[in-house]
């Protein structure tokens, strides 16, 4: 564009009805079937999340929110690859297990439901495609017992790997078809979530102009607290959004320190119980 050239694009080998083809065909062959029978098992009897919240929760949920951004250094998720790799797992399944021990140590629920987006791209030739793919899974991870950290990851690990195996299932079919009891203060299934995003681009490598990645608060929150968590260089760069008709932002800024010192205390000592695990 700078140099005058109208752009041409590479061919796509597909189209975003190819995709919604294949979609449909799946749950239209029993993939939704099979899908919905193990989530209806997965989810049965789900309690929902209780945390300590600075101000009752309203009747009806507004949609304002925060947000905070903090810090994992570079040698801190330096060592929880490494502890991921020697349990079997991934940086991803670490960090959930992190996630949901933090979770239980605040609300002394042991039973925790947390969402999270897979990238629903699971065939190379939708890789360069525009358009919207995302599912949204259920992890609902049993840490009763006070288990040692290293095996709340071996629990996340068998969750991850089975949601991860029944994801063609739409989340809003999945609730269509489960019926979960509704409440207008809260959203069906879950009222957390988690992601880890792989490094990106600051900027654009573009010729001859130079662009810098802005990030915005739009002051909402879709759920009461999510956490995303980002790879780079330097370590892992967290945002927590959160309802701010439920929490103060200080009351988040001790969340994400609790976080750390969790996570640091974990990649020292794995085979700890989650009770004895340093947050402060």
């Amino acid at each position: 564009l700078r140099r005058g050239e109208r752009p041409v694009p590479p061919a796509l080998p597909v189209q975003y009805g190819d995709y919604a083809h294949w979609q449909q065909r799946r749950l239209a062959e029993g993939a939704a079937d099979r899908g919905i029978a193990h989530w209806r098992e997965r989810l049965a009897d789900l309690p929902s999340l209780e945390l300590p919240t600075d101000r009752p929760r309203p009747h009806v949920r507004t949609g304002a929110g925060g947000s905070l951004a903090f810090e994992l250094p570079a040698e801190l998720a330096e060592r929880l690859g490494v502890l991921a790799r020697e349990r079997g797992a991934t940086l991803f399944m670490v960090l959930l297990a992190g996630f949901q021990s933090l979770l239980t140590r605040w609300t002394g629920q042991y039973d925790l439901a947390v969402g999270s987006p897979v990238a629903g791209r699971d065939r190379t030739e939708l890789e360069p495609l525009v358009g919207f793919f995302v599912n949204t899974l259920v992890l609902r991870t049993d840490l009763s017992g006070d288990p040692a950290f290293g095996e709340a990851v071996r629990r996340v690990r068998e969750t991850a790997l089975a949601a991860f195996e029944h994801q063609d299932v739409p989340f809003d079919r999945l609730v269509e078809e489960l019926r979960p009891e509704r409440d207008l203060s809260r959203n069906p299934l879950f009222d957390v979530l988690f992601q880890l995003h792989p490094d990106q681009l600051d900027a654009l490598p573009l010729d001859g102009i130079r662009t810098t990645s802005l990030d915005t608060a739009n002051g909402t929150a879709k759920f009461d607290l999510s956490l995303a968590l980002t790879e780079h260089p330097n370590g892992l760069t967290g945002t927590l959004s959160y309802a701010s008709d439920l929490f103060d932002h200080a009351t988040m800024e001790r969340f994400a320190g609790h976080y750390a010192r969790l996570l640091r205390s974990a990649a020292a000592d794995p085979d700890a119980p989650l009770s004895r695990l340093e947050v402060l």
